[in-house]
């Protein structure tokens, strides 16, 4: 399939959709491709897969250490094991698995979070993938992806077949979702992309903020501010290069649907911290409470995750009066 030109189909798929169709077409031409679930066949997209290639799918119950286990031992075998589960489980119920089989060991396993940030909206704060960066970005080794568009899922997914090592793919949002890009680009795992140009401020977004972070700098240019946007895909190996080439900006923002401890923008801080002068920096995502459980476009308005959100948080930051 060509991804670029049927971005509209993946779209609509959304990220969950898009994972599963991508994984069930490389499948047809890559043997060692397993999907290892824990119970979530259907909510992973792996239906087709599962119907197609029964003997590479293994629905591993809920219980997402043995999950992870178990795919280690493929992987050992020359398998290519990709284990779906919920994101906020992958990272901390089987933490101790990641650590040990995946970073540790360096096992080839892909694990796969599903329904991250509010994506899981009314199930509630059980299933919010809200800490799985800042659980996992301290393991060595392990590459760490966020989309931001379902575009970028399929390259993501495509990468890890490739790369020889232990990844975790955080897959966010729900179907329609917005496309950041709509041509083809090249994707290295690792190299930020700058989407927009400006003077004023540089915002860092990641997953499904990277749209709604575009959005807000075309707002805030016909109110003439000038704001540059960077898509960060890939938290770690973070582009510290990018972050450093641009830390003289008067104000530089991180957008993330993720807590804001722990998460991307305690990454950029940390290279930031490193430089003997930098801009302001403001970072928006969850803060220190569980809020009561809503659909994902309440609970990320309540945080100030917003395009109008994104907006004052930059007027705010320029007039320094953000607290």
């Amino acid at each position: 399939m060509d991804y670029a030109k049927n971005h509209r189909m993946l779209s609509l798929l959304g990220q969950r959709g898009t994972f599963g169709t991508v994984l069930h077409e490389l499948a047809a031409r890559d043997g060692r491709i397993m999907a290892v679930t824990a119970d979530l066949t259907a909510v992973s997209g792996l239906e087709r897969f599962a119907a197609d290639y029964p003997h590479r799918c293994v629905n591993a119950g809920i219980a997402e250490q043995n999950a992870v286990g178990f795919a280690a031992g493929l992987a050992d075998s020359g398998k290519i094991p990709f284990v779906t589960t919920f994101s906020n489980f992958a990272a901390l119920r089987a933490s101790e698995f990641v650590r040990h089989f995946m970073a540790y060991m360096d096992c080839n396993v892909k694990l796969v979070g599903l329904g991250s940030g509010f994506a899981m909206e009314l199930f509630g704060t059980t299933h919010y993938g809200l800490e799985d960066i800042g659980a996992l970005r301290s393991l060595p080794g392990l590459t760490i992806l966020s989309p931001a568009d379902c575009l970028e899922v399929a390259k993501c997914v495509e990468f890890c077949v490739a790369h020889k090592g232990p990844v975790y793919l955080r897959l966010c949002g729900k179907m329609n979702q917005p496309p950041v890009s709509r041509t083809d680009y090249d994707f290295t795992a690792g190299k930020g992309i700058v989407l927009r140009t400006g003077m004023d401020a540089m915002i860092y977004a990641t997953g499904g903020m990277v749209h709604l972070a575009l959005q807000a700098a075309w707002e805030l240019e016909k109110e003439g501010i000038h704001t540059a946007v960077a898509n960060i895909h890939t938290i770690r190996p973070l582009d510290t290069e990018l972050i450093i080439s641009h830390k003289d900006y008067p104000l530089i923002v991180s957008v993330e649907e993720h807590a804001v401890r722990g998460g991307l923008g305690s990454a950029v801080a940390e290279v930031l911290g490193g430089q003997r002068s930098h801009g302001k920096l403001i970072r928006l995502g969850t803060g220190d409470t569980y809020e009561k459980a809503g659909t994902r476009e309440y609970m990320l308005r309540i945080h100030g995750l917003t395009v109008e959100g994104i907006k004052a948080a930059v007027k705010r930051g320029l007039t320094d009066s953000y607290v």
